[in-house]
């Protein structure tokens, strides 16, 4: 979090004390979220989203003007998870603390296991190899999951398995997640903010009891889904702001997510 506030005060404060714009040099920004249109990817039982027109054109005034109405599900393209989503009683998506939502991230790379088997639990022994190469988790972090699934969006049949609809295809998904017992491993032996992946689910796509989640959310652990450009950054040393739409007593909901290298 001390790297997050420096570049915070450095971003903003000094600029604003020397009377000048804020600039972030564009190469340290990482954009992690995919665009919403109707390539999103979203759960085969959810509804997709859809954007309409209003209006767009040249007003009887002369004027251009544009407007649209979207709709979609929560769950879908780019989104956080709130703890609600599986844990009565835990944090609905406006009731997470904004401090939860930003710190220090790290990233724990899979890709190699990932790319022989799609239906990879990451484990317990993956984050302790990633710490001893990186050092202990530390308090308040951001945990990210690369599992190279990120290069399949939005090709749904490559990205979950199947681009069938509806209930019927929930069986037939194969994409990697987090192994329960590595989500219990964090929760009791390490005090995460939030943890995220380039999967549609922090459960593996084979799951039917959705363990992780439940450990995680129990713990009010939020999760981000779809995470896009997670190859663009490093194993540690960057900060993270994720930004979920503020809807009151939501289980989730989209999310604008970026890093700061």
């Amino acid at each position: 979090m001390r790297h997050l506030t420096l570049l915070l005060f450095l971003v903003f404060v000094i600029p604003i004390m020397a009377q000048r714009p804020p600039v972030l040099p564009p190469d340290r920004i990482v954009d992690l979220t995919y665009p919403f249109d109707a390539s999103s990817v979203y759960w085969p039982t959810a509804e997709a989203f859809k954007l309409d027109t209003d209006f767009e054109g040249t007003t009887d005034k002369g004027y251009f003007y544009s407007a649209y109405r979207y709709s979609a599900a929560e769950h879908g393209g780019t989104h956080l998870d709130a703890p609600v989503h599986f844990a009565k009683g835990r944090h609905t998506v406006d009731a997470i603390p904004l401090e939860q939502l930003m710190g220090n991230g790290i990233v724990i790379d899979v890709t190699a296991e990932c790319a022989t088997n799609p239906d990879y639990q990451v484990g317990v022994a993956d984050i302790q190899k990633w710490e001893r190469s990186n050092g202990r988790i530390v308090r308040g972090t951001i945990v990210f999951l690369r599992t190279g699934f990120g290069k399949r969006y939005p090709d749904r049949k490559s990205y979950l398995g199947t681009d069938e609809r509806g209930a019927g295809a929930v069986a037939k998904l194969h994409f990697p997640g987090l192994d329960p017992a590595a989500a219990r491993w964090l929760t009791q032996n390490r005090s995460i903010k939030a943890i995220g992946l380039d999967t549609a689910s922090i459960d593996y796509g084979q799951s039917t009891l959705f363990e992780s989640h439940r450990i995680l959310f129990e713990k009010n652990i939020p999760a981000f889904e779809n995470v896009a450009n997670l190859d663009q950054l490093p194993a540690k040393g960057f900060s993270v702001i994720a930004l979920p739409m503020k809807i009151k007593g939501g289980s989730g909901g989209p999310l604008r997510i970026v890093a700061f290298r």
